[in-house]
């Protein structure tokens, strides 16, 4: 088995908060970069190109690629754009692994690329699996995938079962920063504009996973991805408000004892735990030091106050295309958002009816998946006008 030092990986959403980070990991550990994709970031990717020297760049919008050839044209680097360019891309079955960190439901095809190539998948597009959890697990069994998350919580869960048995597994908890709105009420909320929304207390991330961190839909993505990531029901699965991100998540099994995994909060150990898989490596990172810490905080969430991650919930306990119609929801919600359209306690409201009103299907295929997706942001859009 190859060491991270062997390995090669393409990254797909390299210009974003955790590309670039798989980037950094790249950096210090001297890792092949076969390729890379973003969707119009053009002096990023350029620099990217010149670093890392991948043999493809896939952009996602035509005007950025032909920006960006121009710029590369020494270097070797081949450029092409579109969806369909992504998806060949994330689909081509030349690197060891694939970090998917695309942002959205747009991730979706080319995890699907990817795990029909046969290549490891280092997720961590979670909306891959609230959106096609089911659909997407039958296809790595198909061939064969190994699957390992990238995010922090699955990460740290994968790493505390370890080789445990599935049936000693009593609980998984999943720990939230809570966000910068933690304890307020939902009158607090109702003036909260973008740039408030912004400020995650701990992590450094993109834009929209950050609006949803506040509102606890990202914490109600990580359940259903972890539902189907560890094969465990709805009623295992635990959230416990953890202000400080050292505990990144925990395990509890049937004899009542407790494994968690701690670090200091940092994407790149995750993708690095990926990138080394079944082994470790050498850290460059900050070490966790425990007499720094003064205090180690556990609350329950306000499922209330914060009621998508109830929803996120009811969504699980139903399954079928209504993850897609959850994500689909909060994505145009979170985008009329951030254009001051609408309020932040909007984005629930909105969201929890569009969901309410999506026409259910048990066991839908991908395309159901994708028509459920425009469906559920033309749903948002139209109750908002009304």
């Amino acid at each position: 088995m190859k060491t991270i030092y062997e390995k090669s990986i393409t990254v797909l959403g390299s210009t974003g908060s955790v590309g670039t980070q798989a980037l950094d990991v790249a950096r210090s550990h001297n890792i092949k970069v076969d390729a890379i994709s973003g969707a119009r970031s053009v002096s990023k990717l350029e620099e990217q190109i010149r670093e890392f020297k991948p043999n493809v760049c896939a952009v996602l919008f035509e005007d950025a690629a032909k920006d960006l050839k121009l710029r590369v044209a020494d270097t070797g680097c081949k450029v092409i754009s579109g969806k369909d360019a992504i998806v060949d891309t994330a689909g081509a079955g030349k690197s060891d692994s694939v970090i998917n960190s695309i942002t959205g439901e747009a991730g979706l095809a080319p995890s699907i690329a990817v795990i029909e190539s046969g290549v490891t998948l280092s997720l961590a597009n979670k909306e891959t699996i609230v959106c096609a959890g089911e659909i997407v697990n039958r296809l790595a069994k198909k061939n064969k995938v190994r699957i390992l998350p990238v995010d922090s919580e699955h990460s740290a869960i994968f790493q505390c079962i370890a080789n445990s048995r599935h049936e000693d597994i009593k609980s998984l908890w999943l720990t939230a920063s809570g966000g910068p709105f933690y304890g307020k009420t939902r009158e607090d909320l109702s003036g909260i504009t973008p740039e408030m929304a912004l400020a995650h207390p701990t992590w450094k991330m993109g834009p929209k996973i950050t609006v949803d961190s506040a509102t606890l839909m990202n914490k109600g993505f990580e359940v259903i991805e972890a539902r189907y990531l560890f094969d465990v029901t709805g009623d295992k699965i635990k959230v416990v408000v953890h202000p400080e991100s050292i505990v990144h998540s925990m395990v509890e099994y049937i004899d009542n004892a407790v494994i968690a995994q701690l670090s200091c909060p940092d994407m790149r150990l995750c993708v690095q735990y990926a990138l080394s898989y079944p082994n470790r490596c050498e850290g460059t990172l900050k070490p966790l030091d425990l007499t720094e810490i003064s205090a180690l905080t556990f609350k329950k969430p306000d499922y209330d106050t914060f009621k998508l991650l109830k929803l996120a919930y009811r969504v699980l306990e139903k399954g079928g295309n209504l993850g897609a119609a959850l994500n689909g929801a909060n994505e145009r919600a979170v985008a009329l958002f951030f254009e001051k359209k609408i309020s932040f306690t909007d984005i629930m409201d909105l969201v929890w009816e569009a969901v309410d009103k999506t026409e259910y299907i048990k066991d839908p295929d991908l395309e159901d998946i994708y028509n459920t997706d425009i469906q559920s942001r033309s749903m948002v859009d139209r109750l908002l006008r009304s």
